[in-house]
């Protein structure tokens, strides 16, 4: 592990780069998806794979790039998720056929896969060494996740109404260019391992995921107790069994198991699962509530947004670590995780006639402060907590939590919100009381999520003596 690699900080601008590029290739498709619809011939079941393909794959195999990473070092697993994310974006732009966008979608999640566990690999051999820098790192790497996820709304506005949708996705290869130029200069290297992959883990670990949510999402439509419904989730949960039991047996797995039995590194990826099951829903229905209860434009949403994505940046990199450094790691995740709650709550109180500075700036606000002050902490908690020989295999696990949160929270509370109404375009009184359910029940995950941290995550004696030594020189 290099502790001072003399362009640290460059290299850790691209890795923020590819965090922010990885979450933005999530919400850039938002606006875009009528003029994909239409010139595609999606139906409207199907048009939500556009966005599902992409988190599946994602998720799914997260794990698999984290072994990658482990095996065959993470600047080259860095270098080979950007080629596959670019060709990828140029197959989802050129697509004539729901098949084959659906597919280029699963490959810009499979590049996301490969990115994502060995961007958190490299910023761990840059920083590692020192805690200080090491905590403003992590600080900046989860800033541009917000940032991301706001740009690929307003980038997708933008693109879709003066250029065309293909453009949302080739947007991401000039990108790709310029990192694989910078690549071989700012990232430290590592010498390959030799080791075996689990393929079989990781399609069952994919399929099983992909099932589960897509008998969540079928589930308002196709009824709960229907054939189809149980079929599809008991389809998904068997597969995610066997997963486990494939693990159990590997002489080397794609996820050792023991790994768990690490102080915190469960809990903090338990933290991490949470949070995305609370926050994105949150995130996907303030977008609709904005402009279809409302009424902004693209634009006009994007812009909405920007007071809280700014907030979660700036307490991310100024207010977060210090409040790391003065508390520990377990009472940020706790009160982060209430705050958020507590910012929900405040929003499930949207109304019909709603006003933007009433109904959505505070609440918004408020659930920003809690997002920032719980990610780093349960980020770097679940990262630091393996041993640095499976530094890539720790980040595909804790980004594989975070996105497997995302996408079982957000098919959740969309039935959720589809019981209460939410699928009655139009009818603004019903939108809003399928939102504010939805609000409703993330603010529930998060309480859930605070709770299972204050029973679940240890502070070590040591840090705890350091905290009240701080405690009392303040």
């Amino acid at each position: 592990m290099q502790s001072a690699h003399p362009r640290r900080w460059s290299a850790l601008a691209v890795i923020a780069l590819a965090q922010f590029m990885v979450i933005m290739d999530t919400s850039i498709i938002g606006v875009a998806l009528p003029e994909i619809q239409s010139d595609l011939g999606f139906s409207p079941d199907d048009l939500s794979w556009v966005f599902n393909a992409y988190v599946v794959a994602f998720g799914g195999l997260l794990l698999l790039g984290g072994r990658l990473s482990d095996l065959f070092g993470a600047k080259r697993l860095f270098a080979a998720g950007w080629l596959v994310l670019a060709a990828g974006s140029l197959a989802a732009g050129l697509a004539q056929s729901t098949t084959v966008e659906i597919a280029s979608r699963a490959a810009q999640g499979a590049g996301a896969a490969l990115i994502a566990p060995s961007a958190l690999t490299l910023l761990m051999m840059l920083f590692g060494s020192n805690p200080k820098e090491l905590t403003k790192a992590f600080a900046v790497y989860g800033a541009a996740a917000p940032a991301g996820g706001t740009a690929g709304v307003f980038l997708g506005g933008v693109i879709t109404e003066w250029i065309s949708w293909p453009w949302v996705f080739y947007v991401n290869i000039p990108i790709a260019l310029v990192v694989l130029a910078l690549i071989p200069s700012l990232m430290p290297s590592a010498a390959a391992r030799r080791g075996t992959v689990d393929v079989t883990g990781a399609i069952t670990a994919t399929a099983g995921l992909a099932l589960t949510v897509f008998g969540i999402v079928r589930a308002p439509e196709q009824g709960w107790g229907s054939s189809a419904t149980l079929l599809a989730i008991g389809g998904g949960l068997a597969l995610l069994l066997a997963f486990v039991a494939i693990q159990n047996e590997r002489g080397e797995p794609l996820m050792r198991l023991s790994i768990f039995r690490t102080p915190n590194l469960a809990a903090a990826n338990v933290a991490q699962l949470l949070l995305g099951a609370a926050w994105i829903p949150m995130w996907f229905f303030l977008n609709l509530y904005l402009q279809q209860v409302l009424g902004y434009g693209a634009f006009e949403g994007g812009a909405a947004l920007l007071p809280m994505t700014v907030a979660i940046m700036v307490l991310m990199v100024v207010v977060a670590p210090k409040v790391i450094g003065r508390f520990g790691f377990r009472t940020p995740i706790v009160a982060g995780m209430l705050l958020l709650a507590a910012g929900m709550a405040v929003m499930s109180l949207v109304r019909p006639d709603g006003e933007f500075v009433v109904d959505v700036l505070p609440a918004s606000l408020i659930a920003a402060t809690g997002m920032a002050l719980a990610f780093i902490p349960s980020l770097g908690t679940a990262i630091q907590s393996a041993k640095p020989e499976e530094g890539g295999l720790a980040s595909g696990i804790v980004n594989t939590s975070y996105q497997v949160g995302s996408a079982l929270g957000l098919a959740v509370m969309t039935a959720v919100a589809t019981s209460q109404g939410a699928d009655r375009l139009g009818d603004v009184a019903a939108l809003t009381d399928g939102y504010s359910a939805a609000f409703l029940g993330a603010a529930g995950v998060a309480v859930v999520g605070a709770i299972l941290a204050a029973l679940l995550l240890r502070v070590p004696k040591s840090d705890a003596a350091a905290v009240e030594g701080q405690a009392v020189t303040a």
